[in-house]
């Protein structure tokens, strides 16, 4: 087959734009000859869970699934009976861009709170935090965190363990959706565990196709006590692949090494550069009528732009609205994100404002 795009054109739509890893491309390839047994009874889902022991503790678990909404969908579903709800941010993935699969297709009753920032806080969650016993109401069983938010911004260990703490003690688990959980140890130049098993997140989603991966993403459950039935529920969730060496091969290349640091350092980098590009602009005059909305603490940039100037940036760099009546959008940068590619930006919004 002949390449059918033009690998020269760049965007700031998605990390999900950009393409393999050529490490995790070698590593598809290098467990593709024979036979191995399917649906995960292979040497490398074996090791996998090797590999997730030693960044998360020898309690991990990870359970191999092909996207980021059936991570959650799945893992979620394994928290809850079935009249549970899930207080979450309202601006979360399970909230907003799920399409509504975790109320269609796990059931689940989700509790929204509206944040400046993407993120929760004890008292925040009190305010859904409520009506356990009342035959009425969803009963409040699970917080679902996002990290690094979809606001871009990131928690720290002590704000993880806050929100553990305080729905551990009302009788609730900590759900943490790794979406972009390697540009969150990147940004805080942490360890893995340190702000997820040590500061007491019982499950969460753990992210490979934003940060270099084909596609495929793990459940891992940190507290068994915490889940039950994922066994079953990947399965009947439509989530267990037959051929499961080539996602767990993926999640191997990424975390065996540092890769999966390299990649979101790398991409976390960029978004500083074009945000420090887009502030020199304003500093110097040469850009107008740009602020930013949100700190830029991983791979994503917020900001507002003048009226109609976004959709004369699209024509060259392809970016999604976040708000579109405040003239907010987001810019997302990738492990394949080039400085070219930032200062190419960067100069096209001058031009244009």
């Amino acid at each position: 087959m002949s390449t059918l795009h033009d690998s020269a054109v760049r965007g700031f739509a998605s990390d999900n734009y950009s393409g393999i890893h050529p490490e995790v491309l070698a590593a598809i390839a290098a467990a593709n000859d024979g036979h191995q047994i399917a649906y995960g009874e292979d040497a490398y889902t074996a090791r996998l869970q090797e590999v997730f022991a030693q960044h998360f503790g020898e309690s991990a678990q990870a359970f191999p699934v092909f996207n980021g909404t059936g991570a959650n969908v799945v893992g979620l579903q394994s928290m809850l009976p079935r009249w549970g709800a899930v207080i979450a941010a309202s601006t979360a993935h399970i909230n907003v861009d799920e399409g509504g699969a975790p109320e269609r297709v796990a059931g689940i009753k989700i509790l929204g709170i509206p944040t400046d920032d993407g993120k929760l806080t004890p008292d925040l969650v009190d305010r859904e935090a409520w009506g356990w016993g009342d035959e009425h109401r969803a009963q409040p069983l699970v917080v679902s965190i996002t990290q690094s938010t979809e606001l871009g911004t990131v928690y720290t260990p002590d704000e993880i363990r806050a929100l553990a703490d305080h729905a551990h003690a009302r009788g609730m688990r900590l759900h943490l959706d790794g979406a972009r959980i390697s540009n969150a140890a990147a940004a805080l130049d942490l360890p893995l565990r340190a702000f997820t098993t040590d500061a007491g997140v019982d499950l969460l989603s753990f992210g490979g196709t934003k940060n270099g991966a084909m596609l495929g993403e793990a459940i891992v459950v940190l507290d068994p006590t915490a889940s039950d039935g994922l066994l079953f529920l990947r399965k009947l969730n439509m989530q267990l692949s037959s051929k499961m060496r080539f996602v767990s091969a993926q999640l191997i290349a990424l975390l065996e090494g540092d890769l999966y640091l390299r990649n979101a350092r790398h991409s976390n980098a960029m978004a500083a550069r074009l945000r420090a590009g887009v502030e020199a602009g304003i500093a110097d005059g040469t850009i107008a009528g740009v602020s930013f909305s949100q700190p830029t603490q991983a791979n994503g940039v917020f900001a507002t732009l003048p009226e109609g100037v976004a959709d004369q940036l699209r024509a060259a760099f392809r970016f999604y609205d976040w708000d579109a009546a405040k003239n907010e959008v987001r810019w997302m940068c990738s492990f394949d994100t080039t400085e070219q590619d930032v200062d190419a930006f960067v100069a096209e919004l001058a031009r244009l404002t």
